[in-house]
């Protein structure tokens, strides 16, 4: 991805969690310049990935295939400094964009529309294998136990939530037509380095090409402290 494109997403961002009245933490107003002085009393932001994030998957096909988020809080599993056990996110995805299908091994989570269009979510059980079950899935959806086929779309309105347990696939799509969504996601700790199982090989974090200067640091880009 280039850049530009990088920081425009991210503003695009910022511009829904703004309409739907979300208020963010100080680290992410900092721009690269606050990084450049910020000294070890951001540490914690920095080992634990927090902040703003983009993904295309490796794919290079933002506007299709991956989406921007804010990690606002996560525990370590790698490291016993930091012993919170839960994480807290912001997604953005567009109309257009999709997630591809994933599942954790430690991670459970919840997904919550906060606001915006439909968010589909397709949810297959997985296997010995772990390939496809073709078993029925049964999930919680706002406490309220629901089950469907194999790979049916659950559909997620403003306010509404599913939570996704250890071993179930599961990806995102918006619903056409609906609008743009804000996704939360509240769970146990995140770790995309060792905790991802996606169906098809893909990345994660995009490499970037520099045809401007950066808008925000992305997590993976905060200076060491001095």
């Amino acid at each position: 991805m280039k850049r530009s494109e990088v920081n425009n997403a991210l503003k695009e961002m910022e511009a829904m969690i703004k309409e739907y009245r979300f208020a963010l933490p100080p680290f992410c107003n900092m721009t690269p310049e606050d990084w450049e002085k910020a000294g070890h009393e951001y540490d914690e932001i920095r080992d634990n990935l927090l902040g703003f994030d983009i993904t295309d998957y490796g794919l290079g096909k933002f506007e299709e295939v991956g989406f921007s988020l804010i990690t606002i809080r996560n525990g370590n599993i790698n490291n016993d400094t930091y012993k919170k056990p839960y994480a807290e996110k912001l997604i953005y995805i567009k109309e257009n964009q999709t997630s591809p299908m994933h599942f954790h091994w430690k991670k459970m989570e919840d997904i919550i529309n906060r606001g915006g269009g439909t968010i589909l979510i397709r949810v297959y059980n997985s296997d010995e294998n772990e390939d496809f079950a073709t078993t029925d899935v049964t999930v919680s959806c706002d406490g309220v136990k629901v089950t469907v086929p194999a790979g049916t779309q659950i559909r997620l309105r403003p306010g509404q939530s599913i939570t996704i347990p250890q071993g179930l696939y599961h990806d995102f799509e918006v619903e056409k037509g609906s609008g743009n969504v804000l996704l939360g996601e509240v769970s146990m700790c995140n770790d995309d380095e060792t905790d991802n199982r996606f169906y098809e090989k893909v990345g994660r974090f995009p490499a970037i090409e520099e045809d401007e200067k950066p808008y925000r640091l992305l997590c993976t880009e905060y200076p060491p402290a001095k």
